[in-house]
């Protein structure tokens, strides 16, 4: 009962009508794109619908986040290529199955939280990024196969399939400006399908990509060995699959949250992912993660709520069962003018109108991560190195900013207020600052508005005490917060200093 009311608990600015006619969208949307990624990676079609209605029905149920997507997505199936073309689809299933379980493990132990490190330069990087592919892969239908070789559309076909896209575009950008009872990605697939089927255009349709027929996914376990050398040859790519699952899932995510003005449960949709990727691995399915595309097809749609992935996921599944004859004459070009639409609408514009606001190195971090994004298609490669150069950009503007005002009091006691962080970056200016030879016997440095961040820290202290020492005078540390205390604590080996303490001075505490 519990989780019939978390389900259909709508506000009332959320009705039924919108999250039903947003999951029948998104299905639509889905389909072709499940379908051209398990193509791509060597699999079954089936294979990728079945990830799709998995993947799609668990995290709508017990994800953290109402009102995201998932499916069988091209960021996970690109991981499996090079398994599935050196050992087969079983090692694929049992990947999939052993990602899945880092993905839980990594929602129970709460690890989630930390796609919050991920800088908003990079976000911006990644989301133009995938904008750009959502785009690209779209201009790809524009080709055909002649002769065994990928060649441009030409003549007749070119301009039909021109015609229909534009037409697909213009539906969705004019319909809301008539009605908005009806979403209009939806209306435009319905619309260009009755103009190719009652006027007989001969143009591409879904079943040219493959077959969408089928059964319920059959449960099967892996047939592997269960051995060390299985698991030393499975484990690399179910590591990676999870990392860029997850890496994909939280962004989606945090675009869901800065979209709706809501926040989601990073950890609980780890566990949902986890879960849905578990059962794909027993259940016939190449696994998946969030997929931006069709989250911002549900949302420009007016869904919030967790129906219309429900409805989506059990859509794909009906039309597996009994629905493919209909949806394998829906035309490419219905689906590609969508998308185009959703790649739009994925792009950040503002960070155009912000670029010349913005630090140099965060606008290098951007470009980057997007000229990454576009050019290897791996999102979570891409992310990481923006992350790791936002990084050390902040660590290198830190160490700039550690100062020292010094002075002496009525006894001669020589004081250094620091000012800025100590850590492994501003090691070398710190030590500068010190007149070992000739400051007076008595030297206090005051931590009141710095902290001692790590080891590289620690040792600095450990040399400048050194060096003190060895010139016959004492030295002071004063107004050390706890954790940094608890950090000299532990490397007592390391170092012995006099640590002065203020009664009237207060620590703030969370």
């Amino acid at each position: 009962m519990k989780l019939y009311l978390r389900l259909f608990d709508f506000s009332q600015k959320e009705n039924y009508r919108k999250e039903i006619l947003a999951g029948l969208t998104v299905a639509m949307t889905m389909i072709p794109e499940s379908l051209s990624f398990a193509i791509l990676a060597g699999f079954p079609p089936l294979v990728g619908l079945y990830a799709a209605f998995i993947m799609g029905l668990v995290t709508a149920v017990l994800g953290g986040r109402p009102g995201m997507i998932s499916g069988g997505a091209g960021a996970t199936a690109v991981v499996l290529i090079a398994l599935m073309q050196s050992h087969g689809l079983e090692y694929v299933f049992a990947a999939v199955a052993l990602a899945g379980v880092l993905q839980i493990l990594v929602g129970v132990f709460k690890l989630g939280k930390f796609i919050r490190l991920v800088p908003q330069p990079v976000m911006y990087g990644f989301v133009n990024g995938l904008a750009v592919i959502i785009f690209m892969s779209q201009v790809a239908q524009f080709k055909t196969v002649v002769n065994g070789e990928e060649v441009w559309l030409s003549g007749n076909a070119l301009f039909i399939m021109a015609g229909l896209v534009a037409l697909t575009i213009a539906i969705i950008l004019l319909l809301p400006r008539l009605t908005k009872a009806v979403p209009p990605s939806l209306m435009a697939i319905l619309v260009v399908f009755g103009v190719v089927m009652s006027l007989g255009i001969e143009t591409r349709l879904v079943k040219d990509i493959a077959s969408v027929s089928g059964s319920l996914p059959p449960f099967h376990i892996p047939q592997i060995p269960l051995s060390l050398e299985t698991l030393q040859i499975v484990f690399p790519y179910a590591l990676i699959m999870a990392g860029v699952g997850l890496t994909e899932s939280l962004l989606t995510l945090n675009l869901v949250d800065e979209i709706t003005g809501t926040r989601g449960n990073g950890n609980r949709e780890c566990v949902a992912q986890g879960s849905a990727n578990l059962l794909n691995g027993f259940f016939f399915g190449m696994g998946g993660c969030a997929m931006i595309a069709q989250t911002l097809v549900n949302l420009s749609a007016g869904a919030r709520a967790r129906l219309a992935g429900i409805v989506a996921a059990l859509t794909i599944l009906v039309i597996i069962l009994v629905g493919a004859p209909f949806i394998e004459r829906v035309p490419m070009a219905a689906l590609v003018g969508v998308m185009v639409m959703v790649s739009i609408g994925t792009f950040e514009w503002a960070s155009f109108r912000i670029i010349n606001k913005m630090p140099r190195a965060d606008v290098f971090v951007g470009v980057l991560v997007a000229g990454i994004t576009i050019w290897l298609h791996n999102l979570a490669l891409a992310v990481l190195i923006g992350v790791i150069i936002s990084a050390l950009v902040f660590a290198w503007e830190s160490a700039k900013r550690i100062r020292a005002r010094k002075y002496l009091d009525e006894n001669g006691t020589k004081y250094y207020e620091l000012y800025g962080p100590l850590f492994f970056g501003s090691v070398a200016a710190f030590t500068e600052k010190f007149d070992v030879a000739n400051d007076p016997q008595e030297v206090i440095i005051d931590f009141k508005d710095s902290r001692v961040a790590d080891m590289s820290g620690i040792e600095a202290l450990n040399k400048l005490t050194e060096r003190y020492h060895k010139a016959g005078k004492k030295l002071h540390l004063r107004h050390l917060s706890p954790d940094c205390r608890q950090l000299l604590q532990n490397a007592g080996v390391v170092i012995d200093v006099n640590i002065l303490e203020d009664p009237h001075y207060g620590i703030v505490t969370d």
